[in-house]
């Protein structure tokens, strides 16, 4: 598509690819400015329910104004091609930062900040995001490897996940709707990237704002220490992992650490992922409590 034109989005190159879309970079000949255009595929806005689902808390996300949160300029479709218009962030994801070692404490804990401070917001304003992972946080400026200093961090991808879900026949049934590598989705509203899903993501239980938190504090873990909380040979393995075991302490690989921030980054993690009625559900105040702690 590249060369191309959405409309009046000229699409100038492809930024990347996932199971969910096609992300491009394209000038707005109204505004004559960048724009991330997201292209969604066909199957997953195939059927009107999901797709109504999901422009609607597309809409909700796109009148959230907050510094931590990508801004949506649009949700379209144009010759059959289903796509949003986003604003365009010049930098990494937080997965290719943190790639090949966790973070600087320091650095992690502000990050930390700014992420919950953007779940908060949302939070707030009844939406949940579902699909919290390092791929799903934009570090603006910040190149991939050698660090340059803090940045400003921006989730983005909120009410994307509303396209896996199940959509419910008419006889009552769940429809199963097969999802790209790694995320999944299967009767029982099983929604989210499985390395970073909550323990009532993957039992299939109705969520709320805690599911974030669960998905937030592996994001966290990911950031100290460089790795994830939970991995396993295979999805199912990865699954039982998050049911069954408990991570290391972040504190015992933690990079630059000293003790008292080392007692910090545990008593964070433990707060922010533990069971589901001990997580509470205001992102920012448990944050800034297990901070001063």
């Amino acid at each position: 598509m590249v060369g191309k034109s959405l409309g009046h989005y000229q699409i100038v190159e492809k930024l990347g690819e996932g199971g969910m879309s096609v992300v491009y970079k394209a000038l707005d000949t109204h505004l004559e400015r960048f724009v991330a255009l997201k292209v969604l595929p066909s199957d997953r806005v195939a059927d009107q329910e999901r797709r109504r689902r999901f422009v609607r808390e597309a809409k909700a996300a796109s009148a959230l104004n907050h510094p931590n949160i990508i801004t949506i300029y649009d949700i379209n479709r144009v010759d059959g091609v289903d796509f949003i218009a986003m604003e365009y962030v010049e930098g990494c994801t937080l997965r290719e930062l943190i790639a090949g070692g966790g973070l600087p404490v320091q650095e992690a804990l502000d990050y930390g900040t700014q992420i919950a401070s953007a779940l908060a917001a949302a939070h707030s304003a009844g939406i949940i995001h579902r699909d919290i992972k390092p791929a799903n946080i934009m570090i603006a400026g910040a190149p991939a490897g050698p660090r340059a200093g803090l940045r400003q961090a921006k989730v983005l991808d909120f009410g994307l996940a509303k396209l896996t879900e199940p959509v419910s026949s008419e006889s009552g049934e769940t429809e199963t709707i097969k999802a790209g590598e790694p995320t999944l989705t299967k009767e029982g509203a099983i929604v989210g990237t499985v390395a970073y899903m909550s323990p009532e993501q993957v039992e299939g239980k109705k969520l709320d704002a805690r599911s974030d938190l669960f998905s937030f504090g592996a994001v966290l873990y990911e950031m100290l220490t460089g790795r994830q909380a939970f991995h396993g040979d295979s999805t199912v393995s990865t699954m039982s992992a998050i049911l069954r075991d408990t991570p290391a302490p972040p504190a015992s690989s933690v990079r630059r650490c000293q003790p008292s921030w080392s007692a910090s980054c545990g008593v964070a993690w433990r707060r922010i992922a533990s069971c589901a009625t001990l997580r509470g559900t205001n992102c920012i105040r448990i944050w800034r409590r297990a901070r001063r702690t």
